[in-house]
């Protein structure tokens, strides 16, 4: 083995230049490899720490209109609410914020008119819902017990009341009419792509001034259950809630609906799935180009080096030294390769790392995480030994070929 060895370092210095550019593909494909594996894994812890926040929501809404009975529906209220926050009767929901809405309401500002919509909440909301502030401020809670007449407005309303393209700190302050009220805005919240025409208000202003208290009637109830594990056994608990609540003897008599984000979120995860797959299959196909370079390479080595291999049979070397002689230098090549492209990806995927970062900061606003590579052990080690794999293959068929050769016909050559 040692000889083989000296053997196929003679010959790949022997050619230099041929082995360094065979190389090269075995070094891109390892390389590619380990930096899409690790661009799709960050995609993908990204994504689940985005939308984790979303995956113990519950939302509680009324239905419209009469039931599968034909019984007229109860609306969702104040009571409803209390029953829900009595840790007794619901230990795995942890939190519940309740709003009012309008979903068509006159905005006017200084005669210009847009359309937008009214939320009513309490303080909890902006962190269920997920949002952020991007400009002014928060509610406070004496502000959410007063119920003052102030605002808070998503993105879209600023494109129809101030045109595209207004800094969001410059509306501060200004009055917003809601209806036939009027409120200061005092803060900007993000876009979610979903209710960026919304008017935050507090939910007893709303109640006062726009929509009316109804006897405590309620739009909409978001709930929080205390992990994923427990979601189901929150929703139960809901239920069997507003079953009694609401008198519901049997499903058809139902009237409000009980939704959360699995599926949206099982099909988010899916079609991440998809695409590190995909981004996988790509990388493999120039790892697979690089190994049949390294084929191509070993052919042509046993038809330059025939008159060679016909001199070692005819001395007495056996088959099995010379497919050693070619298998070696085949494994040598790709496990150089293999090596310098783990070294090299390691090092993209470290520097990605530290730039993406800096280039591209994180967002906390986005739904859209920042793809930072997340490098694991696993997929450097599968890429180097692949190439190995490759050493093998590639070198085999060629190495078994001269091995095949008769010595007389080997000697004869050119």
């Amino acid at each position: 083995m040692r000889e083989a060895l000296y053997a196929a370092l003679h010959s790949l210095s022997n050619n230099r230049l041929r082995s360094l550019l065979t190389t090269i593909g075995i070094i891109a494909g390892v390389a590619s490899v380990i930096v899409l594996v690790a661009m799709g894994d960050g995609m993908t812890k990204g994504f689940n720490d985005q939308w984790s926040k979303f995956a113990t929501q519950i939302t509680i809404t009324p239905i419209t209109g009469p039931v599968a009975t034909g019984k007229a529906p109860q609306h969702l209220t104040d009571n409803d609410l209390k029953a829900l926050q009595n840790p007794e009767n619901a230990p795995d929901v942890t939190s519940l914020s309740p709003a009012v809405a309008s979903n068509n309401v006159t905005l006017t500002v200084d005669g210009q008119k847009g359309r937008g919509q009214l939320f009513g909440i309490i303080e909890n909301y902006l962190d269920l819902a997920n949002r952020h502030m991007t400009a002014g401020q928060w509610f406070t809670p004496d502000q959410m017990s007063a119920g003052t007449r102030q605002a808070i407005i998503g993105p879209q309303v600023i494109n129809e009341l101030w045109g595209p393209g207004t800094d969001p700190n410059s509306v501060i302050g200004q009055p917003v009419r809601v209806g036939h009220s009027t409120f200061e805005i005092q803060g900007v919240v993000s876009g979610n792509g979903q209710a960026d025409n919304v008017v935050m208000v507090p939910l007893e202003a709303a109640r006062a001034f726009v929509v009316g208290n109804n006897v405590g009637k309620l739009d909409v109830i978001i709930a929080k259950s205390s992990n994923i594990n427990t979601l189901e056994l929150a929703k139960n608990e809901i239920f069997q809630i507003l079953y009694t609540q609401h008198h519901v003897r049997v499903d058809t008599d139902r009237d409000f609906n009980v939704a959360d984000n699995t599926d949206f979120l099982q099909q988010q995860t899916q079609s991440i799935k998809f695409l590190s797959m995909f981004i996988l299959a790509v990388a493999a196909i120039s790892l697979f180009v690089g190994g049949v370079g390294v084929a191509n390479i070993m052919l042509v080595a046993v038809t330059e080096r025939t008159r060679e291999i016909g001199i070692r049979k005819a001395i007495g070397a056996p088959r099995r030294a010379i497919m050693r002689q070619f298998l070696s230098e085949a494994v040598m090549l790709t496990a150089l390769g293999g090596l310098i492209g783990s070294i090299t990806g390691t090092g993209l995927c470290l520097l990605g790392k530290t730039l993406i970062p800096k280039i591209w900061p994180p967002d906390p606003t986005s739904l859209t995480p920042t793809p930072i590579p997340l490098l694991s052990p696993n997929p450097v080690l599968i890429a180097f030994g692949v190439s190995l794999l490759i050493g093998l293959l590639a070198g085999g068929y060629p190495a078994y070929r001269a091995a095949r050769l008769r010595p007389i016909e080997a000697l004869r050559f050119e």
